[in-house]
């Protein structure tokens, strides 16, 4: 059974940091990609960074670019995303996801977790 856990979220005040973990089981980890998505009350979802579990490779939206950190741990198959200086527009519902291309296309991705909730207060 494919499962991908969300953890770490919760509230921060703006300018500070959290570190959300994505634990991913019941899949080859190694030939998938891992995206972090996060959708805000009636916004759309938006992809925020991923990375290539083989390669390493790492993107990132423009939104977030110098403020996160997307990182892998192949042995534990976990994707860690560390956010730093965070502002009251990142409060959002954040989502891993699998999938098999480097890409921050949401339809792209085969699998998801069930979300963790962040809140940055102002």
């Amino acid at each position: 059974e494919v499962q991908l856990v969300e953890s770490g979220g919760g509230l921060v005040q703006a300018g500070g940091s959290l570190r959300l973990s994505c634990a991913a089981s019941g899949f080859t980890f190694d030939d998938y990609t891992i995206g972090w998505f996060r959708q805000a009350p009636g916004k759309e979802r938006e992809g925020v960074s991923c990375i290539s579990s083989s390669g390493g490779r790492t993107y990132y939206a423009d939104s977030v670019k110098g403020r996160f950190t997307i990182s892998s741990d192949n042995a534990k198959n976990t994707v860690y995303l560390q956010m730093n200086s965070l502002k009251p527009e990142d409060t959002a519902v954040y989502y891993c996801a699998a999938g098999r291309r480097r890409t921050l296309n949401a339809a792209r991705y085969d699998y998801w977790g069930q979300g963790t909730q962040v809140t940055v207060s102002s």
